[in-house]
């Protein structure tokens, strides 16, 4: 059997990364690459990747937000718009696989660093331009932050309530489109590997929310009368007595029934297939759970097969025996890391380094 974590670590080993991105898209998409092997240098400004203040600081100022997602690299401080640090940037550029970056369309141009300027400077290098509408479009130079993506993309007008969308965290928009750039990077280098060629690849963090909005706009359920946005009975996150909350996720007839019997509610069998939103039913299913407080109800439903859940506060799950026996969370001081959520040939991954 493969050592702890070395399949994983063999995956992209001998790929080098230079990550000028900052906050959490890119860092978090070059974050996948160094999980998977390849060797991250994190280029900074002077001041520093403004990400460094923002969350829970530590004693010497630095967040551990910021530390979380850019464990496993290296951090270089480097002047762009000086002439020393475009010719240092030369050299690594020269020398690297993959250039990840998060600034305007066109501003990594006007330092002198566009297209061609990169492909002159080594031509199989795969450039990927993560920015928040993409290249080009009316929208390609206004900001944004996570919420406005969601919103621009389909991503806030189904979820919430009838009265009202909801703030989706951790940041959506952000994590879905730094997936989507460490896709994409791969797949350029897989092509790479065959026909020798670089690549330029143009990721948007709110096209990367649209991509997921197929269903929503062929068919898009008003927030709360959906099967699967709050209309359903057997699909649906209830209050408990001690005000807690569990979900339900019996779509499947046999689940429902198997939650109905466990209830002593055989009578709501039957009305699974009642028309949305199931206003009625919800609501009897609700004023039930309010009767006994979470855990009780866990207790409860424990050897049912009926696809409960209580809803765990996060200090609860790193406790959780499920997430303890994969081993995927650890803690060191005041930062809980997640590790990458996939094993190779039975390997689980390692720490990242700070």
């Amino acid at each position: 059997p493969a050592m702890v974590g070395e399949a994983l670590a063999r995956c992209l080993a001998g790929v080098r990364v230079l990550d000028l991105s900052q906050y959490l898209p890119g860092p978090y998409a070059a974050q996948i690459l160094g999980d998977l092997g390849a060797e991250v240098v994190k280029i900074e400004p002077p001041t520093g990747d403004p990400m460094r203040a923002i969350g829970p600081v530590d004693e010497g100022g630095v967040s551990a937000f910021y530390k979380l997602i850019n464990a496993g690299k290296t951090v270089v401080r480097l002047d762009l718009k000086s002439a020393d640090g475009k010719t240092r940037f030369r050299d690594l550029v020269g020398g690297t696989d993959v250039l990840l970056e998060s600034f305007r369309p066109g501003a990594l141009a006007r330092l002198g660093f566009g297209t061609e300027d990169l492909r002159r400077l080594n031509a199989r290098l795969v450039h990927c331009a993560l920015s928040g509408f993409g290249q080009d479009g009316p929208a390609a130079q206004r900001a944004g932050h996570d919420i406005g993506y969601m919103a621009m993309a389909g991503g806030l007008a189904a979820s919430g309530t009838a009265a009202r969308p909801v703030i989706a965290y951790p940041p959506t928009a952000h994590f879905a489109s730094g997936l989507q750039a460490a896709l994409a990077i791969v797949a350029a280098l897989l092509r790479r590997a065959t026909t020798g060629a670089g690549a330029t690849i143009d990721v948007s963090i709110a096209e990367s929310v649209l991509a997921w909005q197929g269903m929503s706009l062929s068919n898009a359920p008003a927030r709360g009368e959906g099967l699967l946005n709050g209309g359903a009975a057997c699909y649906q996150i209830y209050e408990t007595a001690d005000g807690r909350f569990v979900t339900l996720g019996a779509l499947e007839e046999k689940f429902w029934a198997a939650f109905c019997r466990a209830v002593n509610r055989d009578d709501w069998i039957s009305r699974q297939g009642e028309a949305l939103p199931r206003a009625a039913l919800i609501g009897e299913v609700a004023t039930l759970m309010r009767t006994r407080a979470r855990d009780a109800w866990v207790d409860n439903l424990a050897t049912v097969d009926c696809c409960f859940q209580a809803v765990l506060e996060p200090e609860e799950v790193a406790a959780d025996p499920q997430v303890q026996a994969r081993g995927l969370v650890t803690s060191t001081n005041s930062i809980t890391e997640v590790l990458y959520p996939a094993r190779f040939d039975g390997a689980q991954p390692t720490r990242r380094q700070p």
